[in-house]
């Protein structure tokens, strides 16, 4: 409320009875009204309904992290010109009454006063005969959140958000009663910038395969927020590996990639043959030990020295300060050690143009080979014998037949050779027959 008055050269109980009836005129201003009691800094600001004073003050906000911070400002401006006096009062809720806070002299046409609690304040600026009072609220809206992880395993992790609230209480100046704003308060988490939910607590199964960090923001109708960061040790595991080759004769050597993420640890688990435990199982007596080998190895190198079709599987583990946690993966598909087999060419042309000139037994997954070629009067010519066959391709140059007997070509005509072999697949093989030998080109 303002009052304003100015007296004038008249009898002095003429002027008294004017003083009291007329001439005193009080102006009351709620905070906002004309725009003379401010708040800088507020966050909001919004009216009082007092239930039965019949005038309506401002009750400004300040969003404060700290419950005992006094954030609060009001700054009081005035267009009366000259020294004046500028007396701050705050309300006492136990009296009732407003009492001295703050009073000064000044020719400024403003006056701000700091670091206020919660309360109603009024600003009463005086010069000569005219008043001005202005009054209102000052309401440090304490909010703080706190976010944690409440529970953590290798299939899921739970946050956990919590927070605390002042409330936002003021009085009614005609009885003292005690008024109550209802706060809106609601909450969020976020990954980076990707909102999560709108829940104070919420379960994650999709776990992140790197550290990540999460933010619980808690926010009112006022402008108000507080925020928590918490920081998430990833322990997801993902196991991956490839196999290179998948497929040849035996030896075959295969080379696995380990392509698991977040982990540390490394168990490979090498199976027998397909054929192997299926036979072991028939009788179905007795539990069959499918593991051939167990690697701990990251990238491991292993050789199949037996035909037959053969699964790997990796368990990759994660050890972390509280929890170990692994995941398994298994091949696609099997990896196929060819069988054995031998094949022999009916003719060969040892005539030097490049194409055919040396007879080649093919053979495949082979353990051992005897090879022996005759003349037609059973004298043997060439001799090849092998019993730890390291596959055709490193092996075959050594086996063949130029077509040469003690350095000399021999003559074109039929041949007689056998073949005799034992495969990987532990499969007897024999060959026996003629061939042709020609020396003109065909």
């Amino acid at each position: 409320m303002k009052r304003a008055f100015g007296l004038k050269s008249k009898p002095r109980s003429i002027i008294k009875a004017f003083y009291i009836s007329l001439f005193i005129t009080v102006w009351l201003f709620a905070g906002k009204a004309e725009a003379q009691l401010t708040a800088p800094g507020s966050s909001a600001v919004i009216a009082t309904r007092y239930p039965v004073f019949q005038e309506t003050d401002n009750i400004y906000i300040f969003c404060s992290s700290d419950a005992s911070s006094k954030d609060g400002v009001l700054q009081v401006n005035t267009t009366l010109e000259g020294t004046k006096t500028i007396l701050w009062e705050k309300y006492n809720n136990q009296t009732s009454e407003f009492g001295l806070y703050f009073s000064e002299s000044t020719d400024d046409m403003q006056s701000t006063i700091t670091n206020l609690a919660d309360g109603c304040y009024r600003a009463t600026v005086t010069l000569g005969t005219t008043v001005e009072i202005y009054r209102a609220w000052i309401i440090n809206n304490f909010l703080a959140a706190e976010a944690k992880i409440s529970q953590s395993d290798c299939q899921s992790f739970t946050l956990e958000g919590t927070y605390t609230s002042s409330a936002i209480k003021y009085y009614d100046p005609a009885d003292n009663t005690e008024l109550e704003i209802a706060k809106e308060i609601k909450a969020e988490w976020k990954e980076k910038e990707v909102l999560l939910s709108s829940l104070t607590t919420i379960k994650i199964f999709d776990l992140p395969l790197d550290d990540a960090e999460y933010s619980f923001r808690v926010y009112d109708q006022f402008g108000c927020e507080a925020v928590s960061i918490i920081n998430y040790g990833s322990v997801a595991v993902i196991a991956d590996f490839t196999a290179t080759p998948m497929q040849g004769e035996a030896p075959l050597t295969v080379t696995f990639e380990n392509k698991s993420k977040n982990s540390d640890q490394y168990i490979w688990h090498f199976f027998r043959s397909l054929d192997e435990i299926k036979k072991d199982s028939e009788d179905g007596r007795q539990p069959v030990d499918s593991i051939m080998i167990v690697a701990y190895d990251q990238n491991p190198v292993y050789t199949y020295e037996k035909s037959g079709y053969y699964m790997v599987k990796l368990v990759s583990v994660r050890v972390s300060d509280t929890l170990t946690c692994a995941d398994t993966t298994y091949l696609n598909d099997y990896i196929v050690v060819d069988t054995s087999f031998v094949a022999v060419p009916n003719v060969f042309t040892p005539n030097g143009d490049g194409t055919n000139d040396f007879f080649v037994v093919k053979f495949w997954s082979m353990q051992s080979i005897k090879i022996e070629i005759f003349n037609r009067w059973g004298k043997r010519l060439h001799f090849w014998e092998n019993n730890n066959i390291q596959g055709f391709e490193e092996t075959y140059t050594a086996t063949v037949w130029d077509g040469r007997v003690g350095g000399r070509y021999a003559s074109p005509g039929v041949y007689y050779y056998v073949i005799e072999g034992i495969g990987r697949d532990d499969k007897r093989r024999k060959a026996r027959g003629f061939f042709h030998l020609f020396r003109d080109k065909r």
